[in-house]
């Protein structure tokens, strides 16, 4: 396995992969990975023949007083993982940005509600560095999960609006033994925060088996969440449609329930899929 730091070097490896015929498979990380990730390269590994994974903590998708300096790093557990599940190449760069970086990636209408309404500015950060790494790693396939479910779905959109020829493939999201979607920032949760972040996915999981019972409704649905949630603030608890992201108020076709709530200082998402 490869490890690659220059950003112009990257591109030239990528390009010439490309002149060779080989389909490049990409996950985009920002590293101390899990089981989570895991599962996202794993699916690109036997979808492609040439597999890189980037590690890059994206400042631009942080927003004032969030936890870009204090987010967790591993590079030697995340070189053990990678080279674990076969991947080619870690492009690892040190800086992504020239000095005179003007150019933004702004999705309207999906951004503006749910995460992007509590974090304004992540959105464009996400969109503006996904651009950037596809325009260095030149992938056929590119592989996100669907714990950050409006993610998946902005990113969907700015790859079709821009023509970029991607296949975009969203990965099941992953949950630990006790429920709790992996996710890196779940190390800042102490033994009592973990029990809290527990009852997320009880209530989540809660209104798909009554749903299996009977019919309910958006109101039903959030006074059911409620009653479970032990939480320090929620954010959202939102009943949307999975492709236009708008909140639906009944569930007569497929419908994705997803929630954002502090526990202590961490901030928690997840989401899951409610059919009628």
């Amino acid at each position: 396995m490869k490890i690659c730091t220059d950003p112009s070097q990257m591109q030239s490896i990528a390009l010439s992969l490309r002149e060779q015929g080989k389909t490049i498979g990409f996950v985009p990380t920002m590293g101390f990975l899990h089981e989570g990730h895991a599962s996202l390269i794993r699916i690109a590994r036997s979808k492609c023949d040439f597999l890189i994974v980037s590690i890059f903590v994206n400042p631009l998708q942080f927003g004032e007083n969030e936890d870009l300096d204090t987010y967790p790093t591993d590079h030697e557990s995340d070189e053990r993982l990678c080279t674990t599940e076969g991947v080619d190449l870690i492009f690892r760069p040190l800086s992504l940005y020239d000095t005179n970086h003007n150019t933004y990636v702004n999705v309207k209408q999906l951004t503006e509600r749910l995460c992007g309404a509590s974090r304004p500015t992540h959105f464009q950060g996400v969109c503006t560095v996904v651009a950037r790494l596809f325009g260095l790693v030149q992938p056929n396939i590119a592989v996100f999960g669907e714990k950050d479910y409006q993610q998946l779905a902005v990113i969907r959109q700015f790859v079709r609006d821009l023509a970029m020829p991607i296949d975009i493939i969203g990965a099941p999201l992953i949950r630990d033994e006790d429920g709790v979607a992996l996710s890196s920032r779940n190390q800042y949760l102490n033994p009592d925060q973990r029990i809290q972040a527990q009852t997320i996915s009880q209530a989540l999981f809660s209104v798909q088996a009554e749903l299996k019972k009977t019919a309910l409704d958006v109101h039903s649905i959030r006074q059911l969440v409620r009653q479970i949630l032990d939480v320090d603030e929620l954010d959202y608890l939102e009943c949307i449609d999975p492709v236009l992201l708008v909140p639906v108020t009944n569930i007569d076709k497929p419908t994705r329930l997803l929630i954002a709530a502090w526990v202590g200082q961490t901030r928690l998402i997840d989401n899951i899929l409610l059919e009628p």
